[in-house]
C-alpha cells in the first residue's frame, strides 16, 4: 500500500512540568491525527542535534485555542523544551481522502492544471501556501510565472480531482496580466 507524509503541527512551548507541549496545529483533523496512539515522524529545525525521529502520541486536550499534546517519549519540562520547533508529521494511505469534501490534501491539488471560467488553461497548481486568512493555489503558468490564486469558493469554484483540474475566476492581475503589464 502506498503512503504519504501530511505535516501535521510543529511542537511549540512546554507546558507544565510533566513533559507536555504546545502544537502549532496544521491539519484540519487534530483529533485524527493526535489520537492516543499516533506515531509521527520528528523533522528537526536545521542545526538541530535532536536525537528521536519519531514521537508517540500519549495524550491530547485543548487548553483555550492551543492544543496540548503529551509525547511517550518526552517525559518531562527538559524534554519538552528541547523538542520545541519540530515538525510533525503523519503517514497516511496515498488514498486517504479528508472527511470534509470540500477539504483537500496539498498532494492531491499539486500538478492539477488550471483553466478559466471559459475553460482556457491559465497552468498549472505548483503548491499551496498556507497563510494565516487562507491557502493560496500557487498556479505556475505557461509562460513561466507565479500567480497566488486565494483558495476560496468564490476564486475556486470548482476542483476536480478525478479529471485533475480545477477552476480559477480569473481576473486581470490575478493569475492573467494585467494589460499594461502583459
Amino acid at each position: 500500500m502506498d503512503t504519504i507524509e501530511l505535516v501535521v503541527g510543529r511542537i511549540g512551548k512546554p507546558h507544565g512540568i510533566r513533559g507536555e507541549v504546545t502544537v502549532d496545529v496544521r491539519t484540519d483533523e487534530p483529533e485524527r491525527r493526535y489520537a492516543v496512539g499516533a506515531r509521527l515522524r520528528v523533522e528537526a529545525p536545521r542545526g538541530s542535534a535532536y536525537p528521536l525521529r519519531e514521537l508517540t502520541v500519549e495524550g491530547a486536550r485543548w487548553h483555550q485555542t492551543r492544543l496540548l499534546v503529551a509525547f511517550e517519549e518526552i517525559a518531562d519540562r527538559t524534554a519538552a523544551e528541547a523538542a520545541r520547533g519540530l515538525v510533525l508529521h503523519a503517514t497516511v494511505p496515498a488514498d486517504e481522502t479528508p472527511e470534509d469534501p470540500d477539504e483537500f490534501y496539498d498532494h492531491q491539488l499539486v500538478g492539477l492544471s488550471a483553466y478559466d471560467l471559459d475553460g482556457t488553461e491559465l497552468g498549472t497548481v505548483s503548491a499551496l501556501v498556507h497563510g494565516g486568512a487562507q491557502d493560496l493555489l500557487t498556479i505556475r503558468t505557461p509562460s513561466g510565472r507565479e500567480a497566488l490564486v486565494p483558495f476560496v469558493k468564490a476564486l475556486v469554484p470548482e476542483v476536480d480531482l478525478a479529471a485533475r483540474r480545477v477552476v480559477v475566476a480569473d481576473r486581470p492581475g490575478l493569475v492573467t496580466p494585467l494589460p499594461e503589464d502583459a
